[in-house]
């Protein structure tokens, strides 16, 4: 399990691979790659299925989507009404009609497929998700936004600064010059901002040079 600021990540194995991204504020689970046996995956470590709001696929392989038709059936069993979120390559659509005319089954949450395309797919509660279409497969990247510090009330207090605008421009981190020369720092009353977490979801090992220099400052996640 690999944790990162405001949102948990694990990557869940079986013959293949499948990344996670939980984000416990809102209990919202992300999958990328629907493998098979994911739902075993999700139970071994306590997710609750039904928090999956999101399933990003890269590509239509079979070992990308071959737990899908299974998950999203479980879904509607256990009585799902809140909707879900798909994004693949086109031709998903396709696949889970025949699945759902072969399986009799229809769901009772409303499903929305989005057609991915490179640039920005995602961008939610402090997450971004672009993704870039490589050779009729897409990598992900997923980029937390900055967490901005927590304003010290107690401390502005004890300094006598009455509540006020004044307390939201000192969040922001500006200075104040007083007649006598005294300075009043925002940055006193305010904790350090955090910088958000930069992931690559990759799914080859063959790359290019540029490829790798333009993400060396980011936690690489390859997929095989």
């Amino acid at each position: 399990m690999l944790r990162y600021l405001n949102f948990d990540t694990y990557i869940l194995k079986s013959t293949n691979i499948s990344f996670l991204i939980k984000l416990p504020a809102i209990k919202d689970i992300w999958v990328f790659s629907c493998i098979e046996g994911s739902q075993s995956n999700f139970l071994n470590q306590s997710f609750k299925i039904n928090n999956i709001s999101k399933i990003i696929i890269p590509n239509l392989h079979i070992s990308n989507v071959s737990g899908l038709l299974g998950l999203l059936s479980t879904l509607n069993l256990t009585g799902r009404t809140k909707s879900l979120h798909i994004y693949s390559p086109i031709d998903l659509k396709y696949y889970l009609d025949l699945g759902k005319k072969y399986s009799k089954t229809n769901f009772s949450y409303t499903l929305y497929i989005h057609v991915l395309k490179t640039g920005l797919i995602v961008n939610q509660y402090g997450c971004r998700i672009y993704a870039l279409d490589c050779h009729s497969r897409y990598e992900f990247f997923i980029i937390q936004s900055e967490q901005y510090g927590t304003f010290q009330l107690d401390k502005a207090k004890n300094n006598y600064l009455l509540p006020g605008p004044l307390y939201g421009k000192l969040k922001k981190g500006l200075s104040f010059l007083f007649p006598d020369g005294f300075i009043l720092n925002g940055s006193n009353f305010t904790s350090c901002n955090a910088l958000g977490s930069q992931i690559s979801c990759l799914f080859s090992f063959f790359y290019y040079r540029q490829v790798f220099e333009s993400i060396d400052d980011t936690r690489v996640i390859l997929f095989m």
